[in-house]
């Protein structure tokens, strides 16, 4: 923990602190309850996303940036996992709910810049930005999936689809008195659809997970190691940050050339 409060870490600082400041930009990790492999917490999703959007703000902040990291949401749409014990479920008619009170408030104290660092792969934010945006067309809200803000493939043998080598590795950095030996772990193996158009990816549709996977995961963790996650990690959180620097800056009246 740190040895203050960070003022662009809203749960932890204070009003004394927050009355003096100007926020411009508030980001909101967004993960899942859910079962990773055996060797991986549940809340894997939101300490990712929560580990790296702290990380990124403070990047910014020490660059000027004024943001601000909302409490994570820790819930997530896992409607394929209803069968997996207390796998925890949010429907995106609920997200919309909960965005759409977010947004409200930040509108009214004159945010008008939202970033969601999401965290779980069944989430999609996509079809909800657009609703918002017709609500309300003064907040810019935008979402980004913190694993894509560089190539796993160039830190990783093998990153893997859920509680893989990637999530694996990051997750032994940032919370190792989490993690399992990894020979505990399963291999992740996973079956894909029969059907040519599902199993090339043009075609979408809601896996059943416990007939894709007997250990929850997707993607074989053995190979992670702590050093893998922390590199990845740093470099994550850089281009993050560099992307929240910009949009501080940015006039929303004025976002393209």
């Amino acid at each position: 923990m740190p040895n203050k409060p960070r003022p662009y870490v809203l749960a932890e600082t204070n009003w004394k602190t927050v009355k003096t400041q100007n926020y411009t930009v508030a980001v909101l990790p967004w993960g899942a309850t859910e079962a990773h492999n055996f060797h991986l917490p549940y809340a894997t999703d939101n300490i990712l996303s929560e580990g790296v959007a702290i990380e990124a703000a403070k990047i910014a902040w020490a660059k000027a940036a004024k943001v601000v990291v909302l409490p994570t949401i820790p819930f997530g749409v896992n409607t394929g996992q209803l069968e997996v014990p207390l796998c925890m479920n949010m429907n995106p008619s609920t997200q919309l709910a909960v965005l759409r009170d977010i947004v409200d408030v930040l509108n009214r104290q004159n945010i008008q810049k939202l970033v969601i660092v999401n965290g779980h792969g069944g989430n999609n934010f996509k079809p909800i930005i657009r609703e918002l945006s017709v609500e309300f067309p003064d907040v810019f809200v935008c979402v980004l999936n913190w694993w894509d803000a560089d190539n796993g493939n160039d830190f990783f043998h093998e990153p893997g689809d859920h509680a893989g080598e990637l999530e694996t590795a990051v997750t032994m950095y940032l919370t190792p008195h989490l993690v399992l030996p990894l020979n505990e772990a399963g291999d992740g193996a996973s079956k894909q659809f029969k059907i040519k158009g599902l199993k090339e990816g043009w075609v979408t549709a809601q896996r059943q997970w416990t007939m894709v996977t007997e250990d929850t995961g997707v993607g074989n963790p053995k190979k992670a190691t702590k050093d893998n996650g922390a590199r990845f990690f740093n470099a994550v959180s850089l281009n993050i940050a560099s992307f929240l620097e910009e949009l501080h800056h940015a006039d929303l009246e004025n976002m393209y050339d």
